[in-house]
């Protein structure tokens, strides 16, 4: 049986840890070529390593989504290993929370950079190939789709205290995603957001009081929550829990299969059922 996304190419950003991480494995699943992005090389390569165990084909292209020149080197490591795009999943991020009294400029303008800036610039770099390819399948009378899935979260939809940048980043996605289904719609493609509630991730799951941190480019931010927070916000969740990695990929994987082609400029909340 032929795999639904057999030989497309997809290009997942943050794909070396986590969600992103499981979207990489899913599709790759399904037949997807994927590049791999990571900050650092070893998570890369070894779902990298993954894929190519289960007799997929991966590529890593390593560095953060935010430093000059990545979007270009991100879109060429794709059309030089494997010969085009077809997918583009925008998933790298990290949060920095504060009440916004306590909030840096700096605080937030990393995280406007991450989740909005750097999909933008992702995008505009892949424009041309995907233009000038469209353009060239319409004229052979071929019918081909293509897929962006931008990731946000809850928290841009309705808002969260203490998350005035990450709230506000992430709605801006889901406008970048409407404005470019319309701009994107005349080449086939689909542009669309999943917005993801209470997922377990290494941002959630930490113990806050234990003082974890992750270490974005040299500086450390702390994650993670409170066990007693944590369990009263599953509380809340119509299923009763917070979600699996592995089932926020899923939500992704759907807006990625042909069966999704006449879908696009919307935002799908991932989140057990809170709304």
């Amino acid at each position: 049986m032929t795999k639904k996304l057999q030989d497309k190419v997809a290009l997942v950003s943050g794909s070396g840890r986590g969600i992103g991480r499981e979207i990489a494995l899913k599709l790759a699943s399904e037949g997807a070529r994927v590049v791999v992005n990571d900050l650092d090389e070893a998570p890369a390569m070894e779902v990298v390593q993954a894929i190519r165990a289960a007799g997929g084909q991966a590529a890593a292209c390593v560095g953060s989504v935010t430093e000059a020149g990545f979007a270009p080197r991100f879109v060429r490591t794709a059309l030089d290993e494997f010969g085009g795009i077809d997918i583009i999943v925008n998933n790298a991020g990290y949060t920095w929370d504060n009440v916004i009294q306590k909030m840096s400029d700096e605080q937030w303008e990393d995280i406007l950079a991450v989740h909005l800036t750097a999909p933008f610039r992702i995008l505009r770099a892949a424009a041309d190939f995907i233009r000038e390819t469209a353009k060239k399948e319409a004229e052979e009378g071929k019918q081909v789709f293509r897929k962006v899935v931008n990731i946000s979260s809850t928290s841009g939809v309705y808002g969260n205290a203490g998350q005035a940048n990450y709230a506000a980043a992430k709605s801006g996605i889901n406008g970048l995603t409407r404005a470019l289904a319309k701009e994107w719609g005349r080449y086939k493609v689909n542009v669309n957001s999943v917005a993801f509630g209470l997922i377990k991730t290494r941002l959630t799951e930490a113990d806050a009081d234990a003082d974890a941190s992750i270490d974005i480019e040299g500086r450390q931010i702390k994650v993670g929550v409170n066990p007693q927070i944590l369990k009263n916000a599953e509380a809340t969740i119509p299923l009763g829990r917070a979600g699996t990695a592995e089932e926020a990929a899923g939500a992704v994987y759907l807006f990625c299969i042909p069966e999704s082609n006449y879908v696009s400029g919307q935002t799908l909340i991932c989140g057990g059922g809170k709304p």
